[in-house]
């Protein structure tokens, strides 16, 4: 189980729009098994999980790792996770979530607990955040080194740096 990538995951499904099964089908772009399991009862599931996700990111953003942890806790208990060791490469034993997810919903949730809880305890509760980009809100994690990123995507970094250039320009110019 790649719990980093986990935790990315759960930050892009809190930035997720999530509206219908095709929506959902989207977002899983790169996981194709799992998009014949996509039901109508997933999207209401997921979209009140992000609801609950978000606040973890905000705490973690606002350095309150009391509340990060409390939070996450409270998520692990109301969202119970069975990870289970996988054997369909016996060479590679590894841990999965769970095998026995009911619903699409299911497995996304358990993956975003698991992901986060295991990142806040291997990096730190203050790795997560929100994109400082003015016009965007947007959730992140972050594995720099020196925990220095700040917005969501290359695209946010590169939006804020052009209108602070600019900014600077219009000052020089007056």
């Amino acid at each position: 189980m790649d719990f980093i990538r986990y935790a990315e995951r759960s930050a892009a499904l809190v930035n997720a729009e999530l509206v219908d099964e095709g929506s959902l089908t989207d977002h899983l772009a790169d996981r194709s098994w799992l998009h014949r399991s996509v039901v109508a009862a997933d999207i209401p599931a997921l979209q009140a999980f992000q609801v609950e996700l978000r606040p973890v990111f905000e705490a973690s953003d606002a350095d309150d790792v009391p509340l990060v942890v409390g939070t996450l806790n409270d998520l692990l208990a109301s969202h119970p996770v069975t990870p289970m060791i996988s054997d369909h490469d016996p060479s590679n034993l590894h841990m999965h979530v769970t095998n026995r997810a009911s619903s699409v919903a299911e497995l996304l949730v358990a993956e975003s607990l698991m992901g986060l809880a295991n990142l806040v305890c291997d990096l730190g509760a203050t790795r997560l955040g929100i994109c400082t980009e003015a016009r965007c809100d947007n959730v992140f994690v972050d594995t720099s080194p020196n925990q220095s990123r700040r917005y969501c995507s290359d695209r946010c970094s590169s939006r804020a740096n052009v209108a602070a250039y600019r900014a600077r320009q219009k000052a020089a110019a007056s």
